[in-house]
């Protein structure tokens, strides 16, 4: 059995839901908190009954306690720092998204991961649910014919406060990689293009763009369209959005919490039809794992075990980081940009 001795580092609010997962595990236990504000890591210890150094600097943590795993939930800002230091030191990492807050950031991790054999692994936790999984096998088994357009809508009034408020753009910094990553999950394309138009509303609480609208052209030839608000008060979405997939011979929804289906053409002579009858199809919600952060984890943990790359590896996931990127910089700029430059 595998010995994961694990640095936690960032120790706030999301941290309990990795600390949990770890605690849950036999070959897993924590070895070091690592904060700035040390008080917040040894109430994290105190919350968790865990016996273990704080530090405030992860280099001294790695060096007192020989970890070999870090968890790295720290804000996006320090996701760089965390990364490489626990890499180059030694010990693979399970981080929060985003993977750094720039293209050329996130490429060096890359690098950094080749370079030490160290892995690398990012949370994408919308990824891990029995509907989601159904919805996945509905279009891949071919339920709807091949795909063509792929639509995606977000929108909920989030008063986190904190540092999403100051952000320049906290929709789709911060909150739409987890729908741009789903949309690569459903689809197993990539992006190619982006136009993004991104707005702060009337009645904003934030002080960066808390709205936008995205055309992703993807690698398969479909569309996917994406319009979101981080600022929508009331009738909110499921925080997994809302879904509509159409295909050449049907259409598949999922509101994003209950179980999904198709309407498919109903089999049948219609050639006087003008409009066609469809018959519906329920998608089978056969996945047995566990949902959300646990779920994410449970791979990155089994990937480790097995040597191999977990399905949200660094080199997989830069692909997302590249649509919000790409998005940025084409609501930025005013033009459409091509994303297979980013990655």
């Amino acid at each position: 059995m595998s010995d994961y001795r694990i640095v936690v580092a960032g120790c706030g609010g999301m941290a309990n839901a990795w600390v949990k997962t770890a605690l849950s595990r036999e070959d897993a236990r924590i070895v070091g908190l690592v904060d700035i504000v040390p008080e917040n890591a040894r109430a994290m210890a105190e919350r968790h009954g865990l016996e273990c150094g704080v530090y405030k600097d992860l280099k001294e943590a790695l060096a007192d306690t020989g970890a070999n795993l870090v968890f790295d939930v720290t804000i996006p800002a320090s996701h760089y720092t965390v990364c490489s230091t626990a890499m180059q030191t030694g010990a693979d990492v399970f981080g929060e998204k985003p993977m750094a807050e720039s293209m050329a950031e996130a490429r060096e991790l890359i690098a950094i991961s080749d370079r030490t054999g160290r892995s690398y692994s990012v949370m994408q936790n919308r990824r891990y649910s029995a509907p989601i999984r159904a919805l996945r096998d509905l279009v891949a088994r071919g339920a709807i014919g091949r795909v063509g357009y792929i639509g995606a809508e977000f929108f909920i009034g989030a008063h986190f406060g904190g540092f999403r408020d100051a952000m320049d753009s906290p929709l789709i910094l911060d909150m739409a990689i987890h729908t741009f990553d789903e949309a690569r999950f459903l689809t197993g394309a990539d992006p190619v293009s982006v136009y993004c138009h991104e707005f702060n509303p009337p009645g904003s609480w934030y002080a960066g763009n808390a709205s936008a609208v995205c055309i992703f052209e993807m690698s398969d030839g479909s569309v996917f369209s994406y319009r979101g608000s981080w600022c929508a008060e009331g009738a909110p979405t499921s925080w997994d959005a809302a879904w509509r997939l159409n295909g050449e011979t049907g259409t598949a929804i999922w509101d994003g919490t209950g179980v999904p289906y198709a309407e498919v053409v109903a089999p049948g002579d219609q050639t006087e039809k003008f409009i066609r009858d469809y018959k519906r199809v329920e998608a089978p919600m056969e996945w047995k794992g566990r949902a959300g952060h646990e779920g994410c984890l449970d791979e990155m943990f089994a990937a480790l075990s097995e040597g191999r790359k977990a399905e949200t590896d660094c080199r997989d996931n830069i692909k997302s980081l590249a649509m919000v990127f790409g998005a940025i910089d084409s609501a930025k700029s005013g033009r459409k940009i091509d994303l297979r430059t980013y990655y």
